[in-house]
């Protein structure tokens, strides 16, 4: 590496990356190299974006739960805490590690408050927690089994820390580890309306225009966390510090979990796993409206990089580029193949129930997955494959595969028939599971749907059509930075074509069955 590679990485990140302001730093080898402020942390009070600035972490606060959770031997007591915490499952309850490993089968419950009403900015804290997490009747998949990003999983871990410690959240950070760790100004950032020195999260672009993002969230042990970036350059040198302790906190954390089956996972202790340039990588990334974060370590490389933006771009990209100039890796090409386009057009998952539409790119070399959300991007690897990292598609004689390993899963996706039936759509449907109306009015060509329950009377959306009595209703605000998305309707008929009621899911929250009320 030259310094300055990575001094232009690091000045060129407010252009590539355009907003009111932001701060990174570059740890390597116990030492920072590099540490870059620029911007305004509030516009419109002129105050400056420093590394002292307080920042909403938001999910990087996953680890720190873990951490903390790590800190008690047996476990055991934890797992009755959560069972308690889900009176009217009736199914076996998670364990308290499936929670920590996203592997709980739990709905998350950002996503659920939709279907109960919430509105886009409305207050959720504590009370609205609760309301909707005992209501849980089933989960998505067996615990344990699959891989789904669930945030209640680390705010019952908080609420388990708490009950069998007698001491708060935000003591338990304080004492544990920000104090062990030189985090001297990190704190338990529950609600997220400000902060505390006037920092100022945005919406919008540069084309758009800057407007200041409105938050209506209390939360702790998901993704409470406040700190600055000289806090988090903390933290990055007590794990470069315990590097060669095996019982060391991030070493503990990091270490190789897996499904029941066995199968190696890519998430465990609030961590993403994976690789960056070859390298093995954990990290994650932080989003709410208006705040943006992303931090990654390269343990081979002693190599950590912080990326914090109070505006919406993408800060995991932001922080693949530093380490990219810190190791002195030239940018990337890749050659473009072109696919089979028979791999193109709408698809039914049936075991979860959430529709897949696949689209060319613009050059024709790409295609474009619509299946969770944000749609993926896949390139072409042979003539009847596209894919990356987490999710592969492949065409054989038997239909189309998606393989989603972070998930453990591999399906058949089935293709829907084109013809789309308006007949029979419009009316209410009932969620026993919710105690939630799903409300449909119009006709052909102007069809809208909208949800409610005990949170509020949802916004109605225009339904889309995707196949044979298969809709989407658009859900791109939500509660939390990573909405829904799309909620995929799959209607039901009877044999004489009556419709009888719709599954409803997302990638988030699946399989959730609505039955027709009677006229």
């Amino acid at each position: 590496m030259t310094l300055s590679s990575l001094e232009r990485a690091l000045t060129a990140l407010p252009s590539t990356y355009p907003g009111p302001g932001g701060a990174a730093a570059v740890i390597r080898n116990g030492e920072v190299i590099g540490r870059h402020s620029w911007g305004f942390a509030n516009a419109e009070t002129r105050l400056p974006f420093t590394p002292k600035t307080l920042f909403r972490l938001c999910s990087i606060t996953k680890q720190f739960t873990c951490a903390l959770l790590d800190e008690f031997a047996d476990k055991t007591p934890f797992d009755a805490a959560i069972a308690s915490y889900l009176p009217k499952l009736e199914e076996a309850p998670p364990g308290i590690m499936d929670l920590a490993h996203n592997q709980s089968g739990l709905r998350d419950y950002w996503a659920v408050a939709m279907l109960h009403g919430a509105p886009t900015e409305s207050a959720f804290g504590a009370t609205e927690a609760h309301r909707v997490i005992s209501g849980t009747r089933s989960l998505h998949f067996r615990p344990g089994t699959a891989y789904s990003y669930v945030n209640q999983n680390f705010f019952l871990i908080s609420e388990a820390l708490e009950a069998l410690s007698g001491r708060s959240f935000a003591e338990l950070l304080r004492t544990q580890l920000f104090e062990r760790h030189g985090m001297s100004t990190a704190f338990l950032a529950a609600d997220t309306q400000a902060m505390p020195d006037g920092t100022q999260g945005y919406e919008g672009s540069e084309t758009t225009g800057y407007r200041a993002a409105v938050n209506h969230i209390f939360w702790t042990g998901d993704a409470g966390l406040g700190a600055s970036l000289d806090d988090m350059i903390a933290w990055e040198l007590a794990i470069d510090a315990q590097r060669n302790d095996p019982q060391g906190f991030y070493n503990r954390l990091s270490a190789p979990v897996s499904f029941r089956d066995g199968t190696p996972a890519r998430y465990g202790h609030g961590l993403q796993r994976g690789t960056l340039f070859g390298r093995a990588m954990t990290g994650h990334g932080g989003a709410l409206r208006g705040w943006r974060s992303h931090r990654l370590h390269l343990a081979e490389e002693r190599l950590s990089v912080v990326v914090l933006f109070n505006h919406m771009s993408e800060a995991h990209s932001a922080a693949a580029s530093l380490a990219a100039a810190a190791l002195d890796i030239p940018p990337m090409t890749q050659e473009e193949t072109a696919g089979n386009r028979a791999i193109l057009g709408s698809y039914l998952d049936r075991e979860t129930g959430l529709s897949a539409s696949i689209t060319p790119s613009a050059s024709g070399k790409k295609l474009s997955l619509r299946y969770a959300y944000p749609p993926e991007t896949l390139e072409f690897w042979t003539q009847n494959g596209a894919g990356r990292d987490a999710t592969r598609l492949s065409l054989s004689d038997e239909g189309l595969r998606m393989a989603r390993p972070q998930e453990n899963r591999d399906v058949a996706l089935v293709c829907l028939d084109e013809r789309i039936r308006h007949d029979g759509l419009a009316g209410r449907y009932h969620c026993a599971e919710l105690d939630s109306v799903l409300t449909l009015e119009g006709a052909e060509g102007a069809v809208y749907g909208g949800f409610s329950g005990m949170l509020g009377l949802g916004r109605m959306e225009r339904l889309q059509p995707v196949g044979s009595d298969v809709w989407l209703i658009p859900c791109l605000r939500a509660l939390d930075h990573s909405p829904p998305g799309y909620w995929t309707l799959a209607f039901q008929r009877d044999e004489t074509g009556k419709m009888t009621g719709v599954r409803v899911g997302c990638w988030l929250a699946r399989d959730l069955f609505y039955r027709r009320c009677q006229d």
